[in-house]
């Protein structure tokens, strides 16, 4: 049984090798996240062998290029740890010289001024805790308040109920864009936005062919969620820094709202954000961690993804292989909660999405094997895979791009393709593919959808139901 929902590895030394790349597609990747908060000198080469593979396996490959976004982190520390005692004095200080045990270089000057006696300052994804006990003109003073507390360079900041404003894209995330788009990669990830402006202003500066996925990470975005989704291609819920902003206590009801909201928009989720992240260091996970994925797929999620598991984890391939084989145990049991997604789409009146509502009921009869979907911007391809049917979804584009993009939504195999030049040629096209589809077989039935006339993006208006061989 191949699995629907996707897995996303994030990239790093752990897995830079062609060789362990490889093993890892093998074993069930479908994307790989490039996170633009690192060094990402030698990327080029990187995706080179991402691109190989994807040729020697025949299968295409997503790359997300993961901006930073307005992150706040403090500065250099130098080449070591520093261990901080508890109750300890500690100063974030404008001051651009390498840190210590003392003190650490804190590049926001304007959120220096407004820290107060008081407030909180969680370091290292909240792992540590400062209070703030006084401030200077260029500085705050600080206790920790975290046993065993190491510090060591740029590593997040988060402070609580201090309310920021961020709403442009920072130079770095520009920069990136361009890079992200040299590089070939077919979705960008946007870091702490707090509402659509970003996502509007990161649409101007990419290709119609190059998705966006908006990372739900703070209180802010939670308001402004339905535009944000609506705007969006896909959303993450990235629940480590969401749980230092709501409560950790408050990230499964997020989580599942979240997923519903997106269902009903016919947008797809991306679950991220230690899923299996005891398999950093071990070779098997957590009765907890399984049940985190299975929870995740039982709700609805598209795909989910690997951190450091994959980037800088000593069991990779361990930890991709068991998300596989939760996926796809998971996914045996699913079949009575999908109508539940084609109960919650919202049409609007969108004929489209009408047309490809009855797809989908068609596509729960036995015989129906496949449903092959003409799709040149991806739009219906994306709309196909929001609904869940029950036949197995290949698309058919014609541009390369696309089909790594759609090869990130769940149930669908990606065929790039010649697009057709009319109704006798889509279907010579059609059968050209479904020769080479092991699973379908004489007598069987399979959907075709595509959209009159042929060429122009977005007009899916057309179905027609194929016996094979006749």
């Amino acid at each position: 049984m191949e699995k629907k929902a996707k897995i996303i590895a994030t990239l790093g030394p752990a897995i830079f090798s062609e060789t362990k790349l490889k093993k890892l597609v093998d074993l069930g990747v479908d994307a790989f996240r490039i996170n633009f908060s690192h060094n990402t000198h030698g990327l080029s080469k990187i995706i080179s062998k991402i691109r190989k593979v994807e040729k020697i396996k025949g299968k295409k490959l997503s790359i997300i290029a993961d901006l930073q976004g307005v992150k706040l982190r403090i500065g250099y520390i130098g080449s070591k740890d520093k261990k901080i005692k508890y109750n300890n004095k500690f100063i974030f200080d404008n001051k651009k010289q390498p840190g210590d045990k003392n003190r650490v270089y804190f590049p926001y000057p304007k959120i220096l001024k407004k820290l107060k006696k008081g407030n909180k300052i969680l370091l290292d994804d909240g792992k540590f805790l400062f209070i703030v006990t006084g401030k200077s003109k260029n500085s705050v003073i600080t206790k920790c308040k975290s046993q065993n507390c190491i510090i060591n360079s740029n590593k997040s900041v988060h402070i609580p109920n201090l309310d920021i404003t961020f709403n442009k894209l920072t130079l770095k995330d520009k920069r990136d864009i361009k890079t992200a788009l040299k590089l070939g990669c077919n979705w960008i990830a946007l870091s702490y936005l707090q509402n659509e402006k970003l996502i509007i202003e990161t649409r101007k500066l990419i290709r119609k062919d190059v998705g966006i996925i908006s990372k739900i990470e703070n209180k802010h975005a939670l308001k402004n969620i339905n535009k944000i989704i609506y705007y969006s291609d896909s959303i993450m819920i990235a629940r480590g820094d969401l749980a230092i902003d709501i409560g950790h206590s408050e990230v499964p009801k997020v989580q599942l709202s979240l997923i519903k909201k997106c269902s009903k928009f016919s947008k797809s989720v991306i679950v991220a954000t230690q899923m299996l992240e005891s398999m950093i260091e071990n070779n098997t996970a957590t009765r907890a961690e399984i049940n985190d994925i299975a929870t995740a797929i039982f709700q609805g999620a598209d795909t989910v993804m690997l951190s450091a598991e994959a980037a800088i984890g000593k069991f990779p391939a361990q930890a991709v292989s068991t998300m596989t084989k939760t996926i796809i145990s998971t996914e045996k049991y699913k079949r009575e909660h999908i109508e539940d997604f084609k109960n919650s789409i919202i049409t609007n009146k969108d004929p489209v999405k009408s047309i490809l509502l009855s797809v989908k009921d068609i596509a729960y009869n036995s015989n129906v094997k496949a449903i092959i979907v003409f799709s040149n911007s991806g739009k219906s391809a994306k709309l196909v895979s929001a609904m869940r049917p029950a036949a197995k979804i290949v698309t058919i584009s014609p541009n390369v791009n696309v089909c790594r993009q759609v090869s990130l939504l769940w149930g669908v195999q990606s065929i790039n393709s010649r697009d057709a030049s009319g109704w006798k040629d889509m279907m010579s096209i059609s059968k050209e593919i479904i020769k080479k589809l092991k699973f379908i077989n004489k007598n069987d039935f399979v959907i075709i959808t595509a959209g009159l006339p042929f060429g122009k993006a977005g007009m899916t208006n057309m179905v027609r139901l194929y016996k094979v061989g006749t």
